[in-house]
């Protein structure tokens, strides 16, 4: 697959599963991605096809029964795969941050909003005193939290959904993260807020040039604000391609089927994708989603397609293009 050299995070082959009871079930098949500077980059899929995984690879929050099999995370020009766990708790949060689906499971309901944002910039910036207060204060009127002095003395429960989830952006901003890592970041969301996060996050990435990977399901999101696609079923990428040309020209018959299944979509009928994504424990031969494929033949049941390009920065992996 084409790799790119502008890129500032690039994952490339990645294979990754877990160790179970039964032995070892791979999860991650050969993962290839990248994200540039600036740039919003979003991994599609269904619940259960391996884009949260292939995200937290990244900074490296995995369970302790996961294994890398092979791979290379290129960030900034050094493998992340072969750095100390003592740089990488260095590089997370300050260099690549997070914004959880839930912020409630980041945030400690014991400590006001500052306190939390002031131990990340003491810890990643090495601020303290006025200082580091003024770097929080100005992180969260960066989030267009009203009162902001004085809503670092709030507790999480004293904020609503979506004044948590600014506060989790607070937190990456005010150490000047390169990369923010969203996964599903409008989820337990009003639609309402989530437009507003959405635009935040779109403004963040153009005024300071933030690289953005958005992890979703909602095709529709995607459509509105990423820059680039990749299209994932069942641990493997089966279509990347720009934001534009993949709407304009969609290859992947997976990816049809959920543009198919958008309530937005202009088809006389709304259609459902049949089944559900295979689990790990599953051993599917050939391409992975044949078995709920309409346009299958014997050779998918027996050959795993490969990306192959099929346009201007545009890849799928399908025998019928």
């Amino acid at each position: 697959m084409y790799y790119n050299l502008m890129a500032i995070l690039e994952v490339k082959d990645l294979n990754l599963g877990f160790n179970c009871e039964c032995g070892f079930r791979q999860a991650l098949f050969d993962v290839s991605f990248s994200l540039e500077r600036g740039k919003m980059h979003a991994l599609v899929g269904e619940s259960g096809c391996g884009k949260t995984i292939s995200a937290m690879t990244i900074p490296r929050l995995l369970p302790k029964n996961a294994e890398i099999k092979g791979g290379e995370i290129i960030f900034n020009g050094e493998n992340l795969l072969k750095v100390p766990q003592k740089i990488i708790r260095n590089i997370r949060g300050h260099k690549i941050a997070l914004i959880p689906q839930d912020p409630m499971t980041s945030l400690n309901p014991l400590y006001t909003i500052g306190n939390q944002l002031l131990e990340v910039i003491e810890l990643h910036q090495g601020l303290k005193g006025k200082e580091a207060i003024n770097r929080a204060v100005q992180a969260l009127e960066d989030v267009q939290i009203p009162c902001a002095k004085e809503r670092m003395k709030s507790y999480p429960h004293e904020f609503s959904g979506g004044m948590k989830q600014r506060a989790i952006i607070a937190m990456a901003l005010c150490c000047h993260a390169e990369i923010l890592i969203a996964d599903e970041p409008t989820t337990a969301l009003d639609v309402t807020v989530q437009a507003q996060i959405m635009n935040l996050l779109k403004q963040i990435q153009k005024e300071k040039n933030t690289s953005i990977l958005l992890i979703t399901h909602d095709l529709a999101l995607v459509g509105e604000n990423a820059d680039y696609i990749s299209v994932m079923y069942a641990g493997r990428i089966v279509e990347s391609a720009p934001a534009k040309e993949f709407f304009k020209n969609t290859k992947h018959p997976y990816s049809i089927a959920l543009l198919r299944s958008l309530p937005s979509n202009r088809e006389a009928r709304l259609e459902t994708i049949e089944g559900q994504p295979p689990s790990i424990m599953q051993d599917i031969g050939g391409c992975r989603f044949h078995t709920r494929c309409k346009k299958y033949s014997e050779k998918c049941t027996k050959e795993i397609p490969q990306l192959e390009n099929v346009g201007i920065n545009h890849y799928c992996a399908c025998f019928f293009n």
